[in-house]
């Protein structure tokens, strides 16, 4: 497996509250562009629409040697999830709060793209203070064991 992108703000921001693997349909020089990693998934959701899903903002960068027409780097793209996991996917997005955010995009052992979505929930101010404070409280408990030593 090989990672091209991880999306680090997303756990950063938001809480994860479920997973799922999804196929990603590309075209052209696309696939190229991704085994280079020129890929940005900084500002990429994903939204149901008519029972399936699909991802906007997701920036894949034209492959440079490519002699055909060049798409748009930010169209939407549409992913390939089973029925079961699409209607699990619209019943979690469409809850108040809550959204699909791609977290990690790959290549799996058989050289296909494959995107790892979240459905997630947006983190509060104080949600995020609190994790820090309790990272730096771990921090000095160990420097105390250390220094104890």
């Amino acid at each position: 497996m090989k990672v091209v992108a991880v999306n680090r703000k997303a756990k950063h921001d938001y809480m994860v509250l479920d997973t799922y693997e999804a196929g990603i349909v590309l075209c052209g020089g696309e696939v190229k562009s991704l085994r280079q990693g020129n890929v940005s998934m900084s500002d990429a959701y994903g939204e149901v629409i008519n029972s399936e899903v699909f991802i906007f903002n997701l920036h894949i960068s034209a492959y440079k040697h490519t002699t055909v027409g060049k798409s748009d780097p930010k169209r939407k793209r549409k992913l390939l999830l089973n029925k079961r996991e699409i209607k699990k996917v619209f019943g979690l997005v469409h809850q108040r709060g809550n959204t699909l955010i791609p977290l990690k995009m790959y290549f799996n052992d058989r050289g296909f793209a494959k995107i790892t979505l979240g459905a997630c929930r947006r983190k509060r101010i104080y949600d995020k203070k609190e994790k820090i404070l309790k990272r730096e409280i771990e921090r000095k408990v160990a420097q105390v064991k250390r220094a104890a030593r």
